[in-house]
């Protein structure tokens, strides 16, 4: 295992993520306007503050999905494998 804290690799995952999500909700409303979205997905009446909220922590899921596999992805495949002479 890393000798990295187990709270230093979780930040490290959302830290960014946090800083990524906050930037793609800036934008992605910027172009749409969540009533709209609302009206479109005939889902029932939702204020433009719960609509955001649920764009945040949507786009924040999908940068922290992104994040992790990235994290694990980076690991070595055989950490305990020595080489052969």
């Amino acid at each position: 295992m890393s000798d990295i804290p187990v709270i230093q690799r979780i930040v490290a995952v959302f830290w960014p993520s946090f800083l990524t999500s906050g930037i793609a909700t800036g934008i992605f409303f910027t172009l749409f306007d969540p009533l709209d979205l609302v009206h479109i997905a005939g889902l029932p009446e939702t204020s433009r503050i719960g609509v955001y909220t649920i764009g945040f922590f949507l786009f924040w899921l999908l940068t922290a999905s992104t994040c992790a596999l990235t994290c694990y992805f980076r690991r070595p495949c055989h950490p305990d494998r020595k080489p052969e002479n």
